[in-house]
């Protein structure tokens, strides 16, 4: 009997911290985390969805003195890009044709903009709006439960080539999407660390009760 006690016990502490994690990890979130000053840049912005409802609409928020010029057609949706009055693109809006983005599921929607001469960091406000009508505001900081997603922005090397960022393939090129492999191993990396623990806390509780029998 107290064996089955720990190993539920052991079991139910390992689910929940892998429950956590994919909540942790379900953010809207603007990819490449890092880039460099005067860099034309593809970024990705990868939407998931937390509720039992779909996502149909997504608006982000270009930070400022990025200068978008370009924008990779995602089948299924529309988008539209707000302006300054100036005429500068200051975000852009996407918006589905179809059911959008089903529960458990995520998209991603990518275009290419040019980073500025002078900034350490660029955070992306996002609004994710639900088919129930809620929108989830992702525009907090980073310890908040609904973030805004940062690239961290490091000074470019003199004489670099700035129409190529670590994402782009040349002048306002958009390269390839990241493979759903690369995804998977980046979302394996990031909850190995607690399925061992998981299991360390298993062993150790069965450990424990051979000892005292």
């Amino acid at each position: 009997m107290k064996t089955n006690k720990l190993v539920l016990s052991a079991a139910l502490a390992s689910a929940v911290l892998l429950s956590t994690a994919g909540i942790a990890s379900a953010h809207v979130t603007v990819f490449p985390k890092e880039s460099k000053t005067d860099a034309y840049e593809k970024y990705s912005v990868r939407v998931p969805v937390e509720k039992d409802q779909a996502t149909t609409k997504v608006r982000l928020e270009f930070p400022e003195g990025v200068k978008v010029s370009t924008v990779e057609p995602e089948p299924g949706w529309t988008y539209e890009f707000a302006k300054n009055s100036e005429g500068r693109f200051t975000g852009i809006t996407w918006t589905a044709q179809g059911d959008g983005i089903k529960p458990h599921e995520f998209a991603e929607f990518a275009f290419v903009g040019k980073n500025p001469s002078a900034a350490t960091s660029l955070a992306w406000k996002a609004y994710q709006t639900y088919a129930d009508g809620t929108v989830v505001e992702w525009t907090g900081d980073k310890e908040s439960k609904t973030p805004a997603s940062v690239t961290a922005i490091a000074q470019a090397t003199a004489g670099a080539d700035h129409h190529g960022g670590t994402a782009s393939t040349g002048h306002g090129a958009a390269a390839p999407k990241e493979s759903t492999s690369a995804q998977t191993t980046t979302a394996e990396s990031n909850t190995l660390p607690l399925i061992l623990s998981g299991l360390a806390l298993l062993l150790s509780a069965i450990s424990l009760f051979r000892k005292r029998a």
